[in-house]
């Protein structure tokens, strides 16, 4: 396993990400936040060093907080690209504005956490994040658990990226990157997704370059250094298969698969 740094390039516009605290020895609140929202934040993360070993679980709560991001805290995430097989155009999502952390902003298909339990702390073959995976696309999006099978995600990458969301909240994640090629039924879950849409990599580019909307900072890391290469070439290859369909397997055992990229 290596880590490697990767620094800003010009293929998206980006965010200068600064760390944000609170006034030490004040007591965060979840007041006034969605009852769903404050309830889920009571899941159990799964707490890894720089190298993603796992030492130990805390609350989800706990582990978003910036006071103990910037004193180290990090967790295990993933993050899963959907994309259409007839046109290779990628599911995006709207975060609702109910969520804590990153609320109303366009993002990947899915990004969440695997939990501190038996079948998602499984890490030979990534087991644990694609349980995981399984488990949130139909609690976000109503994707039915039956469309959905562990050997349909493709794993290219982790990233080790550090983002505040507000002077209270933020992510600080080794953070698994999932590929899938399905054709897949959606019945969002509006206390999680406000909108939903299928984007060509055209398309994807614009939004970015249209002010009024906003982007989680993870995405547009992973768009701004590695999305677009590997959209490239898995519609290439896929092509070159001849099969009419676009395949994310195609991009299987790449070369930054051990690898953890450390993204600023």
């Amino acid at each position: 396993m290596t880590t490697t740094t990767l620094a800003p390039s010009s293929t998206v516009p980006t965010t200068t990400l600064t760390l944000s605290s609170v006034v030490p020895g004040s007591t965060p609140e979840l007041d006034g936040y969605d009852e769903e929202q404050v309830r889920l934040m009571e899941e159990r993360c799964i707490l890894v060093n720089e190298k993603d070993e796992a030492y130990g679980e805390d609350s989800k709560k706990t582990c978003h907080l910036m006071t103990n991001i910037n004193a180290g805290l990090l967790h295990r995430a993933f993050s899963v690209f959907l994309f259409r097989p007839s046109d290779g155009r990628l599911l995006l999502q709207k975060r609702a504005d109910e969520k804590i952390t990153f609320p109303g902003m366009w993002t990947n298909t899915c990004c969440s956490h695997p939990l501190s339990i038996r079948a998602e702390l499984v890490e030979e073959g990534q087991k644990g994040v694609r349980a995981a995976a399984i488990r949130k696309l139909p609690h976000e999006l109503g994707i039915p658990a039956s469309q959905l099978k562990p050997d349909d995600f493709t794993f290219l990458t982790r990233i080790h990226y550090l983002a505040p969301s507000d002077g209270l909240w933020g992510e600080h994640e080794v953070d698994y990157i999932l590929f899938c090629t399905l054709n897949v039924d959606l019945e969002l879950n509006p206390n999680e997704v406000s909108d939903a849409r299928y984007v060509s990599k055209a398309e994807l580019e614009a939004m970015f370059a249209d002010s009024t909307n906003s982007f989680t900072p993870w995405f547009r890391l992973i768009a701004r250094d590695l999305l677009f290469p590997w959209w490239d070439e898995m519609l290439a290859k896929s092509e070159a298969e001849g099969k009419g369909v676009v395949r994310a397997g195609v991009l299987e055992g790449g070369d930054k698969v051990g690898e953890i990229l450390k993204m600023i």
